[in-house]
């Protein structure tokens, strides 16, 4: 496990009781190296004084340099409270030089008592640290902005923390087409209005929180940003204060390359554990030294501190396993091989609409790419679906940051609190068109209901649904439902569930109301009487055509604990009402932590699969929680159905 080594010189800058701005706490420092000096900024905290009737202790912040990055001289104040929306402080901040000119974004405080709608950013600006233009910046509840220390694409390029007061915070990119862009109130208005394009999602768990930490900083292998990461944050007793890092894509750093998976630095020193704030450390600058990187942070909100690693051990750290390594089932001989690294897709906390669940992945092989969509549930239990891709089938190479489908039909809408939405999609290209089967909730009755978008849109991520259309009768539960992806003698052909079986209809065509609905009569398989366990079966992913028919996979949920498990079919080409055979036995069932804990133990529910080469791809839902994936030969599914 990588873990910084603190410098033998910690602190190497505390308060100095001299002076009256910086008597109480001198921390989070920040530095710009210019040839052989360091230029050092840091939160400076005065004794308490009067400030506008009330008696404070104020932030500014504090200026020193350095020949060495460690040892400092000549500290003065350089940005102290002179404007209505700073007047209250100036904390944390970020430099960075671009061009001949250092831009020093800090946080502004322009309420007391201090609120969210009060601490925002402001920026300094300075050739020579003597003459400096300020700006107000974010209009909106924003801490730890930073300027990439180069323009990318032309642009400049700016990190921040949105919402830190108002969690979830979400860190976030903004690029700008000027300097002058940076505090325009008009930019920021629209940026705002549509902040979650911008995030880059890192929170692991919706009761973490976190925070850039330093500028970033270019490196080989792509942009360095050490951030603050603090797990359960709302816990006075188990909050933790953590270092970690992220590395964001040369050209687009937007785009998350790897990261570090635990924090490799947190509060252990006296210094670190005792201060004005106790057991924190909060990063703040990072610097390149040779082979080593070197991490100033703030200790106890008091001191500030560094420590040093190797840059190749920590970008090593940081890259993902590239090999897509499958793991053989413990308890199924001939099953399918789950992905080693499962799950593939899991919540995001920075976004509402999937905070709480992202399973049941719908999923299809277009243009060498797998589309993924899933299902995603917020913490009202809203359900949408959200969009991802992998050209290997595995690693996720794009990932939307707002839903593609939503809740539009009175069909689908919450009438009482609890489940409501679009649930459990699945995919099938007819023509030139995909078309999306799903389950349409209330809240009281499960109708199966479907709408298409031309394969063009749909590839090139244009979300131009058609009208969802509901086709099964009211209240009457219906659900995991799939269109078969080619005509049967001129017929459109649907598989779904009423009751404890799946069912096929036939139509002409798919105009539906008026009495027209899917019918319940016609049971393609339904639960096996010999086996006293079972319950109801569903369909798991639309069937694949293969030489040998149609190959369906299914689930089977057993008696008396309702646990999911995997088996498959053969239907007939021509007239697949006629199964031609089935295993008779698992493919795939519970085992993992991920399949077994979460909102429904005991799951895995698959909604899509993909034949890639000779691999049979499943994407499914583990425990209605996340997502993963599993593969098995083609070859052997059929050695499975006796073929």
């Amino acid at each position: 496990m990588y873990k910084l080594q603190r410098i033998a010189n910690n602190p190497f800058l505390l308060p100095n009781k001299d002076h009256a701005w910086e008597a109480v706490a001198a921390f989070n420092p920040c530095l710009a190296q210019d040839g052989g000096t360091y230029h050092l900024l840091y939160r400076a905290q005065s004794f308490p004084q009067s400030q506008y009737g009330n008696v404070m202790s104020m932030s500014s912040i504090g200026y020193a340099t350095s020949t060495d990055g460690v040892h400092f001289e000549d500290r003065r104040q350089l940005i102290k409270p002179e404007h209505r929306w700073e007047q209250f402080g100036c904390e944390d901040p970020r430099i960075t030089k671009l061009g001949d000119k250092y831009y020093i974004f800090y946080t502004a405080l322009s309420t007391y008592p201090f609120g969210a709608n009060g601490i925002r950013v402001g920026l300094a600006m300075t050739r020579d640290f003597k003459e400096i233009e300020k700006h107000a910046v974010t209009p909106f509840n924003s801490k730890a902005m930073a300027l990439f220390p180069e323009k990318i694409n032309g642009q400049f390029v700016a990190i921040l923390t949105v919402n830190t007061d108002k969690p979830p915070a979400k860190i976030a990119i903004a690029f700008f087409e000027s300097e002058e862009q940076m505090w325009s109130g008009c930019y920021w208005e629209d940026w705002y209005a549509f902040s979650d394009r911008h995030v880059i999602p890192l929170l692991r768990h919706p009761s973490d929180h976190l925070e850039v930490g330093a500028p970033p900083i270019k490196t080989k292998a792509g942009w360095l940003l050490v951030y603050s990461y603090i797990q359960n944050y709302f816990s006075d007793r188990d909050r933790v204060f953590g270092i970690e890092a992220v590395l964001l894509d040369l050209k687009n750093p937007q785009k998350v390359i790897g990261r570090t998976s635990s924090p490799f630095l947190i509060p252990e020193k006296d210094y670190e554990l005792k201060g004005d704030v106790e057991n924190v450390i909060f990063p703040s600058g990072v610097l390149i030294d040779g082979e080593e990187v070197v991490v100033y942070y703030g200790a106890a909100d008091t001191t500030c501190c560094a420590a040093v690693g190797k840059l190749d051990e920590l970008l090593a750290t940081m890259m993902p396993d590239d090999t897509t390594q499958f793991v053989s089932s413990t308890c199924i001989e001939q099953g399918f091989q789950r992905y080693a690294n499962n799950p593939v897709i899991t919540p995001r906390p920075e976004f509402s609409w999937e905070s709480k669940a992202t399973f049941n992945p719908a999923a299809i092989y277009e243009g060498g790419v797998v589309h993924i969509v899933y299902r995603a549930m917020s913490h009202d239990n809203t359900s949408v679906f959200g969009y991802a891709s992998s050209r290997d089938g595995v690693h996720i190479d794009e990932r939307l940051p707002t839903p593609i489908y939503e809740p539009r039909e009175f069909f689908e809408q919450k009438l009482r609190p609890g489940n409501s939405g679009c649930e459990d999609p699945r995919i099938t290209r007819l023509g030139d068109r995909i078309y999306l089967f799903y389950t349409a909730f209330d809240g009281y009755t499960p109708r199966v209901a479907f709408t298409s978008i031309t394969v063009d849109n749909f590839v090139n991520r244009r979300w131009h649904w058609d009208r969802s259309m509901v086709i099964t009768p009211p209240n009457i539960p219906d659900k995991d439902a799939c269109l078969l992806p080619k005509k049967i003698n001129g017929k459109f052909v649907i598989f779904h569930r009423a009751g404890d079986c799946i069912r096929i209809n036939l139509f002409d065509d798919l105009v539906f109301g008026e009495g027209k609905w899917l019918d319940h009569k016609s049971a393609l398989i339904k639960p096996r009487k010999e086996y006293w366990d079972n319950y109801k079966f569903g369909i798991a992913s639309p069937p694949i055509e293969t030489v040998h028919g149609w190959l369906l996979l299914f689930h089977r949920v057993t008696k008396p604990n309702s646990v999911y498990k995997i088996e498959a079919l053969l239907l007939d080409l021509d007239n697949p009402v006629s199964v031609i055979a089935e295993t008779g036995a698992t493919l795939l069932e519970p085992e993992m932590q991920y399949e077994k804990v979460g909102q429904v133990p005991n799951v895995v529910f698959p909604c899509g699969a993909v034949v890639i080469d000779d691999d049979l791809l499943i994407y499914y839902g583990g425990a209605d929680t996340v997502v993963a994936v599993a593969k098995m030969k083609l070859a052997t599914v059929f050695k499975r159905l006796g073929i």
